[in-house]
């Protein structure tokens, strides 16, 4: 099975060959400069497959694309970004 992972303005997602939603991130825009990521969904399906964490750097990337800082309201977004900028 193929998945696809697309990226839209505020939301980035991957969904299979029957275009079904399997995964899911979403942030948005809060201020002049920052975007808060608020939002990480991995179907049960798909879980273990650290999908979730790939969610999160593609998230990140797009974000810092974007000129944009980055906080984190959603618990696993925060503890990804954590590890990372140790």
């Amino acid at each position: 099975m193929k998945y696809e992972y697309i990226t839209q303005p505020d939301w980035i997602y991957m969904t299979n060959d029957d275009l079904n939603i399997l995964a899911e991130i979403t942030f948005e825009q809060v201020d002049d400069k920052f975007y808060d990521i608020d939002h990480t969904f991995v179907d049960e399906s798909m879980r273990g497959q650290w999908i979730a964490d790939e969610l999160v750097e593609r998230a990140i990337d797009y974000i810092k694309w974007k000129w944009f800082r980055i906080t984190a309201s959603c618990p696993f977004a925060k503890k990804i970004i954590s590890q990372t900028q140790k």
